[in-house]
């Protein structure tokens, strides 16, 4: 086997559409993997599409044509070599010439496809073309022909097997890219090829420390014969290199004979002190080499494969009990609380993508106490990169198939497409510990329930034989070691119960955001919440560098920056900002502002979800995991992530970090009295005093109790608060501080519209240390949710920590990375130095009663 890499030398030029004149006649050099969209920014022919309202003056994009186009010289092969042109990934209506002669036509952006192209090895040069027809046009006659099907969008995403969101959603811009996105080569083989390689883990027998056990490998061989030469016997050889081996003659291997005429062969390891691997926080992560060759019966190596496993076993317990129906991971037979977030395209233009990039995003998710991630239906199989970096970080990963929001039709055209592209990504991700969940699509069942899609539908088939029928045997059958779910939400072995009910599977909780208070969270006991979440603006740098007033200046410098137009291209949300302004007002007020009122939707945020969490953590196991919406974006915009754009953590970070620590304290509710909620998801026992105290904002009259507990590994304690300490002469004038060891948690009793903060109860100082400054922050009264936005000063100025609760007398340091020298005033005082307590001073928006009047129906 030898490959020739083809990701240089390629242009680009349109070829049909309504084009701008400089795009008209531009051909411009193309990078591969990349798109239209890269090549034409680089060659500085169109503005940055993720800047101002620039999304919008690049709609033209939607309906062009496209041909990249490079030389191709193939030498003569040999009389047994085949010569294949490969390429892994199209995006996505792609015609593929070479001369004069098409060799292949694709419509699938998730699948790969390999050519044979040995009639054209004979030396001579010719253009290897790849003509790519505008994706809406394609799916736009996709969806007549078939029929259409309803969406949760007015477009036609659900008719071609494109990453839905590069149609647009309501975080992301529509922009329908086109391109070669991933690599191209050629590669040229004798006698036989590795086809397909799946290496199936099993781990029983658990040492008592949980580090080994009996493992077994089963790695399953398809083999691609020449059809060139004689089908003689082949040899398979596996060797593993597990931690500690010694050099490579004496790693664990195993050989088998392929027999003549055979194409599939399986290897099996039995490894008796296999190394086991754990999710993060749970043990290690040893991941073990695997190297399959290929050996022809004269000893040449003809093909070979390498990847890492590790030994882990995973499942997930539905069985019914008095509650409903759980959903329960287990890993090595251990039940694991998941704290997750959900996770989209890191860059919409998605070849921009780096290792590098994913590598800083996944460690935001360890440093933020997650350990799961959910790749979201409306996005892509990601790169090996992203699930190596799992593998090696203990961030386990659900998968979904790429089906989200959508009734799909079933006719064979769509159907065979979405087989072949799900039995080629499980292959491919079978190796990876990391990965344990496979899902059959997002909301696409709920959706058939609930959003009236049936009368559309008129009997029109809409996704049902995929979630339960097609993709399940495809599971079974390449990966047997991994569970299925149908879909996200769904009720387990229930068809007769509603896919969203809580007490069933897995639930969306979405009436808050779009109808309710964020209080309403703490009003069901879902089993396992995969989907829920808040919005809020990203921070100041990442909002300001990219989104500019209509008239050119500063967003915070318009009469009305919510309602700027260029803002609104960059909030998709339906009635985004009106729900950010309902849902706000009678927790925070509604600051008039803009920069107040930036501040008071990122810490609602913030505040809504962390409340979500706490609740759903107390109800361990019952409720058995929460994923949040979302970690991560795609491009500046007003969305329900934690992380923004430009890599930088909002609010909600350094909240879920809180709210996810594996040992955790928050007061909630139990048969109408408060009651603390000790958390402990570690190894060993949680002992100490539990010590809690009520007094006034200002620390005077503090009244207390101290309550011993002991709480076991990977359980909840909840302890009643006394009713000395409950209910407060003054709610409005009164805090529960409680404390266990270093975790505390800082509990009012009214919303902060009616606590009576001091706006003045900080006392700050800054000093300059290594790298950055601390800021030190005392408070002679109550300060809530103290935090440094120190973007606004340097671009790289980052916070260790936010939200920050202090009562009277107490202090915290904030320590702030950054090489620019900063203003040590700036740092110690609004608009960088923020609290909740700085909103009881700030002028509020007119017409705040009516959306108090809102939020309260």
């Amino acid at each position: 086997m030898t490959t020739d890499d083809l990701t240089a030398g390629w242009t680009l030029r349109a070829t049909a559409g309504d084009l701008p004149a400089p795009v008209r006649t531009a051909v411009v050099p193309a990078p591969v993997p990349g798109d239209a969209h890269t090549a034409l920014l680089a060659a500085g022919l169109i503005p940055d599409p993720y800047v101002d309202a620039h999304e919008a003056e690049l709609a033209w994009v939607h309906g062009a044509d496209w041909e990249y186009r490079r030389a191709l010289r193939l030498e003569p092969a040999a009389d047994d070599e085949h010569v294949d042109l490969v390429l892994d990934g199209l995006d996505t209506v792609a015609d593929v010439r070479l001369g004069d002669e098409t060799v292949l036509t694709s419509r699938n952006m998730h699948r790969s496809y390999r050519v044979d192209v040995r009639r054209f090895a004979d030396g001579a040069e010719r253009d290897l073309v790849v003509a790519l027809g505008s994706a809406t046009a394609w799916s736009d006659a996709a969806s007549e022909r078939l029929g259409p099907r309803p969406s949760a969008y007015p477009n036609t995403f659900n008719a071609i097997r494109k990453m839905a969101c590069s149609y647009g959603w309501d975080w992301g811009p529509d922009l329908r890219t086109a391109g070669i996105w991933k690599p191209v080569r050629v590669e040229r083989w004798r006698v036989a090829r590795l086809e397909r390689v799946r290496p199936l883990v099993h781990v029983a027998d658990l040492a008592p420390d949980g580090t080994t056990g009996t493992g077994r490998l089963e790695v399953h061989v398809d083999v691609q014969r020449s059809v060139l030469v004689p089908a003689g016997p082949l040899v398979l050889d596996v060797a593993l290199d597990l931690p500690g081996s010694g050099p490579a003659d004496g790693r664990t291997r195993a050989r088998v004979e392929v027999a003549a005429g055979a194409t599939s062969a399986v290897v099996t390891l039995d490894v008796p002190d296999a190394p086991v691997w754990w999710p993060v926080g749970y043990g290690a992560q040893p991941l073990v080499g695997v190297e399959v060759t290929l050996v022809a019966p004269d000893g040449a190596v003809l093909d070979a494969w390498e990847r890492r496993v590790g030994f882990r076993t995973v499942r997930i317990d539905t069985t019914p009990d008095e509650h409903g129906t759980p959903f329960v991971l287990h890993v090595n037979e251990r039940p694991v609380f998941v704290r997750g977030a959900n996770w989209i395209p890191d860059d919409h233009l998605v070849t921009r993508l780096t290792r590098d990039r994913l590598a800083r995003r996944l460690d935001q998710a360890v440093e933020g106490n997650l350990n799961l991630l959910r790749v979201w239906g409306g996005g892509m199989y990601e790169s090996e990169d992203f699930y190596d970096l799992a593998d090696e970080r203990g961030l386990l990963v659900w998968q979904d198939f790429l089906l989200a929001c959508a009734a799909y039709a079933e006719d064979d055209e769509l159907w065979s497409e979405i087989e072949a592209e799900a039995r080629e990504n499980v292959a491919r991700l079978v190796p990876h510990p990391s990965l344990v969940i496979w899902n059959g699509g997002n909301e696409n069942v709920w959706g058939h329930e609930d959003w009236g899609w049936k009368e559309r539908l008129g009997g029109l088939t809409w996704g049902e034989g995929y979630a339960r029928d097609l993709l399940p045997r495809v599971v079974a059958e390449v990966d047997p070691t991994r569970p299925y779910t149908d879909n996200s939400p769904y009720s387990p072995g229930r068809p007769d119960l509603h896919p969203n009910d809580p007490d069933h599977g897995t639930h969306h909780q979405w009436e808050v955001w779009n109808r309710v208070d964020y209080r309403a969270y703490r009003d069901e006991v879902p089993r396992f919440c995969s989907e829920f979440g808040f919005q809020g603006p990203p921070t100041w740098r990442t909002l300001t560098d990219a989104v500019h007033a209509a008239d050119g200046g500063p967003l915070a410098d318009a009469p009305d920056p919510t309602a700027d137009p260029v803002w609104l291209v960059h909030q998709k949300a339906d009635d985004g900002n009106g729900k950010l302004d309902r849902g706000m007002a009678p927790h925070l007020g509604v600051p008039a502002r803009f920069e107040d009122w930036h501040w008071a939707a990122q810490l609602n945020q913030a505040r809504a979800v962390a409340h979500a969490l706490d609740h759903y953590r107390s109800w361990w196991p019952r409720t058995a995991g929460a994923i949040v919406w979302q970690l991560n974006d795609c491009w500046p915009v007003t969305s329900w992530s934690a992380i923004d754009s430009q890599e930088r953590p909002k609010p909600l970070w350094y909240a879920m970090r809180r709210a996810f620590a594996p040992r955790a304290l928050a007061v909630v509710e139990r048969d109408g009295s408060p009651h603390v909620a000790v958390v402990n998801d570690h190894d060993e026992p949680w002992r100490g005093a539990l010590s809690m105290r009520l007094e006034r904002l200002d620390g005077m009259g503090p009244a207390r109790g101290t309550v011993a507990v002991s709480v076991p590994p990977r359980s909840v304690l909840l302890v009643e608060v006394p009713a000395t300490l409950a209910r407060p002469a003054d709610p409005t004038d009164a805090v529960l501080v409680v404390d266990l060891g270093p975790e505390r948690v800082v509990h009012t009793f009214v919303e902060d519209v009616h606590l009576r903060l001091d706006p003045r109860a900080a006392e700050v100082r800054v000093e300059r240390c290594a790298g950055g400054y601390r800021v030190h922050v005392r408070a002679r009264s109550l300060v809530r949710d103290v935090a440094v936005l120190a973007d606004r000063l340097a671009p790289d100025a980052v916070a260790d920590d936010a939200l920050l609760s202090l009562p009277a007398g107490s202090t915290a340091t904030i320590t702030v990375t950054t090489t620019a020298e900063l203003d040590p005033a700036a740092l110690a005082t609004a608009p960088v130095l923020r609290s909740a307590n700085d909103l009881r001073a700030v002028p509020q928006r007119a017409g705040l009663r009516s959306l108090l009047e809102a939020a309260a129906r």
